[in-house]
């Protein structure tokens, strides 16, 4: 790794940090060779954060460090970091070195005195070890022996002048209030606050505690030569040391908009919505309790292992036991995927804190198993009164940085249940920020209450407008086809009930339909005999016809050869061969 980062478009050169999420905040690190001081509270991390800073430097920058203990003693020290794998006591032999300043308790000032002679034994170290990193913990302590401001003024600027000889990254720890706002600070601020004048880069740590909860927030006061984010970073001390979660900067977007579709879970619902979620959104299912929220979650938790990705589910309602078990009640059995390891399941009850400690949390246990699928059910928890507005900015970068990570993220949100707000989504209001919002209610009608789904919005599909009735049995999860009565839609039993009597309705007809058929055919079939009787009579009349006509020629032959014979026979006429 880089020990060092020109800053765009100065020759400003940055220090890496270690810290998660400071460097993207301050473009790089911190200044090299100039000193940052780092002010706050007892219990703020400043301590942590300079170890990290030392630590990061010797372990991937080759920049070997030098920490001077003012406060506590340096093996203490040592031991209260040895949780955070950061190898303190095997650098220590090689990269690091420690120094143990701090004045005996029992001692007794008699005259003045400076820091040249530590200053003389620290440089020869430098030179030494090739040191480029260098850490003042707690330089009140000794600044507070000092007998006037004047006295503490000319020390620090003595030892500002020092480190820039020597081109030292320095970190300078410091008590104080940090920013002045109030007349209570201003009684509160240090006498040697002075030094966030003199620092290049200033950083302010609070810790505070509201209703009950720990609230830790860092904040980049000044930097000169450099932009940087001025806003106040939520942070948490985790078994890595100090993590920050932070937003996109402007301009930096997603690197990857991918047009693959994941499955929900459930078949008719993909199509609803052309083809399931978008690879990478952000999912938001809302409801009332008891809508199946948690069950849209475990279906597409299910397709998600089945397709071989790893997944998070995290519930803030019930243990992760009950929520299997009560999955498997409707067809999903996500016992299978946890025992293979492609499934981990978080429980409220295992993550305590603030909104911003569930955050860094989630983010880092889904960073360690490598997850492609996060499912927060209920992300409303986050909306307490302990984490009042915090609760937004935490899911929005929740929402930010699952979608810098490719993450597909699915989560639920209870709906108030107060009457008049029946509609409203809850005061998270993210679902501006979802991609996809599925909303969940009941249909209550003839006192029957049903489930029913409708898709808000998913963007960039063209889904479906309609309301489906959402049905759980034994054999899954599916969505009933659209059925409407006079114009309305009817659901659960009064659904089957009109189904039955349009099924009654056909069979009634079909019979009336064969019973017709037979009387037609019947009908048919003596006509059929009646023209035929009639054709043997028309035929017998032709027959009778035929032969009258013949008799009646036959007898006039007759006749007329008798008349001619007898007159012949009187002599009247000429036998007919003498005539010829």
């Amino acid at each position: 790794m880089k020990s060092t980062i020109n800053a765009p478009g100065t020759g400003l050169k940055k220090a890496s940090t270690g810290v998660i999420g400071l460097d993207e905040i301050t473009g790089g690190g911190l200044p090299c060779g100039r000193t940052t001081l780092l002010v706050g509270g007892p219990g703020s991390g400043k301590t942590i954060f300079a170890l990290q800073f030392l630590a990061h430097g010797a372990q991937n920058c080759e920049e070997p460090g030098i920490f001077v203990a003012f406060e506590e003693n340096a093996d203490r020290i040592l031991v209260n970091a040895d949780g955070f794998g950061w190898k303190l006591l095997e650098l220590r032999e090689r990269k690091l070195f420690f120094i143990d300043a701090q004045p005996s308790p029992d001692l007794i000032q008699s005259g003045s005195f400076d820091l040249d002679g530590m200053l003389a034994v620290l440089e020869g170290k430098i030179s030494e070890m090739g040191a480029r990193r260098i850490v003042f913990d707690a330089l009140d302590v000794v600044l507070a022996l000092l007998p006037d401001d004047a006295a503490r003024r000319r020390e620090v600027y003595r030892l500002n002048a020092w480190l820039l000889r020597n081109e030292m990254t320095c970190i300078i720890t410091s008590k104080g209030v940090g920013e002045v706002t109030t007349p209570e600070d201003k009684q509160a601020e240090q006498p040697y606050g002075f030094m966030q004048f003199m620092a290049d880069c200033a950083i302010i740590l609070n810790h505070s505690v509201m209703d009950g909860v720990s609230q830790r927030n860092l904040r980049v006061q000044k930097y000169r030569g450099s932009g940087f984010d001025e806003n106040e970073i939520p942070f948490m001390i985790s078994n890595n040391g100090l993590e920050l979660v932070v937003a996109r900067q402007l301009g930096n977007g997603v690197l990857d908009v991918s047009k693959e579709r994941v499955s929900s879970g459930v078949n008719r619902l993909d199509t609803m919505l052309g083809g399931g979620y978008y690879r990478g959104a952000t999912v938001l299912i809302t409801g009332l309790p008891g809508t199946a929220k948690t069950t849209l979650g475990g279906t597409f938790v299910e397709a998600a292992c089945k397709r071989g990705e790893r997944t998070l589910f995290v519930s803030f309602d019930a243990d992760a036991k009950e929520v299997v078990r009560d999955l498997s009640s409707v067809g999903i059995n996500l016992s299978v995927h946890l025992e293979s390891g492609c499934l981990r399941m978080l429980s409220a009850r295992s993550v305590t804190g603030s909104a911003e400690s569930y955050l860094l949390r989630i983010k880092s246990l889904a960073e360690d198993m490598g997850a492609r699928c996060i499912v927060i059910d209920p992300v409303s928890t986050w909306m307490t009164v302990r984490n009042g507005r915090s609760g937004y900015s935490v899911a929005a970068r929740l929402i930010d940085w699952s979608k810098s990570q490719g993450i597909t993220l699915l989560c639920t949100s209870l709906l108030d249940e107060t009457p008049h707000r029946q509609d409203a989504i809850s005061s998270l209001q993210i679902s501006t920020l979802a991609d996809t919002w599925i909303q969940l209610n009941y249909m209550v009608h003839a006192g029957e209450r049903n489930r029913s789904l409708a898709i808000i919005k998913s963007r960039g599909t063209s889904h479906s407008n309609q309301v489906r009735e959402l049905i759980l049995s034994d054999d899954g999860v599916t969505l009933a086809d659209i059925y409407t009565a006079g114009g309305e839609v009817l659901m659960g039993t009064m659904r089957w009930e009109k189904e039955r009597a349009e099924v009654d309705a056909a069979e009634v007809e079909t019979v009336a339909t064969k019973l017709k058929r037979v009387r037609l055919s019947a009908e048919e079939a003596e006509l059929e005999v009646r023209l035929k009787s009639l054709q043997t009579e028309l035929l017998a009349k032709q027959i009778e016809k035929e032969l009258l006509h013949t008799a009646t020629a036959t007898r006039e032959r007759h006749l007329t050869h008798e008349d001619s014979r007898l007159r012949e026979l009187r002599g009247g006429d000429v036998p007919p061969t003498e005539v010829e």
